[in-house]
This record gives structure tokens, sequence and C-alpha cells, in this order.
């Protein structure tokens, strides 16, 4: 099967709940009926973190969080693919329903909770792939509901993931873990990321860092958390998480979901936020933009304003797997179309 052919049967599973329809295509992703995306363009080609990215399109993390189907999903021709969110032990999350989709405005609104697994079950399917992998892995850890010890936790997840992740990612902004955004003060971050270095230290191998924040953190916020992630040798921040914040412009019944709010309404205020998280780190950490991107252009306004990856998650639940050779195409057409030679021309064009 093509993507495009899998694209085609996607609006079937509209019909269903979401949850179950999300379940039912991390199951046709398992059994390989997605199809591939083999082509690479020079022109989208990058390298950041120490690693080669064949495009700069990761899958954000929430679409795999169980490592389920890494494979195909890299097959389907994403950059890097990241995995999780990946707590300590099991959990259920929050109660159904807890994932909304609102068509008419192009997003999502979910309140998971972190439902997962476990590390347990994480490590077992990650031991399983046949290595190397067609793309670089990441692994989004968090922490279960009720972690008595925050700063610890994360420091077990990072020293059992280092093994078989390329890079891994530090969740401190789930709007849907009571107390998880408190994480972001410079002090509570500084804490979970010295219990992550003291683990760094005698690892065969340390896969770089880096930090999801949230879009609703206020302006004189980012600057201490871009401190302090660089002084304990973060490789860079995801900007950014879902949001709490309900734009008036929201038509679907369920713009009044508790939860966070993804996809096109996130666009144009993440954006914004990457393009101040830029200008305050000035290309001391590798930036990855997320929130809204639907086209080639939105993904290419991201890179302009500081990214060196993008990655996106509602879109390709409602586009299908046709969306990323989309994607990619649209890409290098804007980057021929605007003079740049590659990608990494591009970043951080617009950042004053």
């Amino acid at each position: 099967m093509t993507p495009a052919l899998a694209s085609a049967l996607t609006p079937l599973l509209r019909a269903l709940d979401p949850e179950t329809a999300h379940g039912l295509a991390l199951t046709a992703l398992e059994w390989g009926l997605a199809g591939r995306d083999a082509s690479e363009d020079p022109r989208l080609v990058s390298h950041a973190l120490g690693l080669r990215f064949a495009n700069p399109i990761m899958l954000a993390a929430g679409f795999d969080k169980d490592a389920r189907a890494i494979l195909p999903l890299m097959k389907l021709g994403f950059g890097a693919v990241e995995a999780g969110s990946v707590t300590p032990r099991p959990q259920e999350g929050n109660p159904r329903p807890r994932l909304f989709r609102l068509a008419e405005d192009a997003a999502i609104i979910n309140r998971m909770g972190f439902n997962n697994a476990g590390l347990a079950a994480f490590l077992a399917r990650l031991a399983t792939l046949k290595r190397p992998l067609p793309a670089p892995l990441s692994a989004n850890i968090g922490i279960n509901k009720d972690s008595t010890a925050k700063a610890a936790d994360y420091a077990l997840l990072y020293a059992a993931l280092a093994p078989h992740a390329d890079i891994i990612t530090v969740n401190v902004s789930s709007p849907n873990t009571p107390g998880l955004r408190d994480l972001q003060g410079e002090e509570s971050l500084g804490e979970v990321l010295d219990a992550i270095s003291a683990a760094r230290v005698g690892l065969p191998r340390t896969p770089p860092i880096l930090v999801k924040i949230a879009p609703d953190l206020a302006d004189e916020s980012l600057a201490p958390i871009v401190n302090a992630c660089l002084a304990r040798g973060v490789a860079g921040l995801i900007v950014s998480n879902t949001t709490l914040a309900r734009p008036e412009s929201l038509r679907s019944a369920h713009r009044g979901e508790a939860g966070g709010l993804s996809g096109a309404p996130l666009l144009a205020p993440s954006t914004e936020m990457l393009r101040r998280v830029a200008r305050i780190a000035r290309g001391r950490l590798t930036l990855i933009g997320v929130g809204g991107i639907a086209t080639g252009a939105n993904a290419l306004a991201k890179i302009k304003a500081g990214a060196s990856l993008v990655q996106l998650y509602s879109a390709f639940a409602y586009a299908g797997p046709a969306l990323i050779p989309r994607l990619k195409h649209e890409l290098s057409e804007a980057l021929a179309r605007e003079g740049f030679a590659n990608v990494t021309d591009a970043i951080g064009v617009e950042v004053a």
C-alpha cells in the first residue's frame, strides 16, 4: 500500500471515536499497511544534535506513546520519530473520553494524561528494533502522576533509554499531569537537569538532551529556562507543547473541553514564541519548532524563526501518511522559491 492510498482510507477512521481510530491507525502501521516513501532530497538534508537528518520533519511525541510502530513511521519519510511520553511505571491516564477532534479548526484537544505501558515495555520494544535505524529516534520522557521523586524519575528514565535512543526529550510541559508545568521554573528545572547530569556520568552512551516547553509561558520565564539549559549541557529546546489557551476563533463544539489544544490555532503563537527563544539563545541551543504545521510553508516559517528541525502531530492525524511526501516536496519548493540552496541556509533568517 502507498502512503496516498493509506491516506485515502483515513476519512473512514473519522467515523470512529478519536482514540479508537488512533489505536487502529497504530495497528495498521505495525502491520506495514501505510506504505513507505524512500525519496530523499539533498536540499532537505540537515545536521543537528550531532546527527544526520534526511529531512527536518519529525513526528512529535504522543502519536506512538509505546514505541509500537517506530520503523513503519520512519519508512513513511519522517526525518526522525519521537516516541513517548514514557513514564517509569505503566499509567492508565485520564478517564475517557480524553481526545477530541476540532475538525472545523484543524485542531485537536487532548487530556490523555501520559497514558502508556511504562518503561519496561517501552525498552522491550526498542530492544527488538533492527539497527541501524533509517532515521534518528527520540524518546520523550515524563513522570507518573503520583511520582514522589520527580528529578530521580527523570534521571532513571534517561539512564535506561540512553543505550537505545539517539535523542532524549525531557517533557516538563504537558498540561495534563498535575504540577508538571511547575518543573519549568528555573530552580525546579535545574534540579531535574542536575539529576540527569549526574546519571549521565559513566554511561557509555549519552544522547543529547532536549527540553520541551509550554507555549503558555510568560516572556520573562524564557531567559531563565534557556540559561538553566545552557548551564547544564542541554542540547536544545522543543518549542512548544500544547496550549491551554482557547482562541476566540475556535468554532468546534468541543472547543470548551479541558486539555491541551494543538493544530492550526497554535501555529502563529508557537512560531512567535520560537522566535523569542531564538533571540535569547543566540545559536547556543538547537531549537525544534512545533505547533500547527500542515504545509511546507508552515515548516519553513518555523525554520526561518530559528528552528533547525520541526515536529508535527495533528496534521498527520488528519491527513494520514500522504502528508509526509507532500510536506517534503512543498518545503523543497518553498526553499527554492525563496533562494535558499538548502534547509540549513534558512535557519533563523528572520530572527533579528
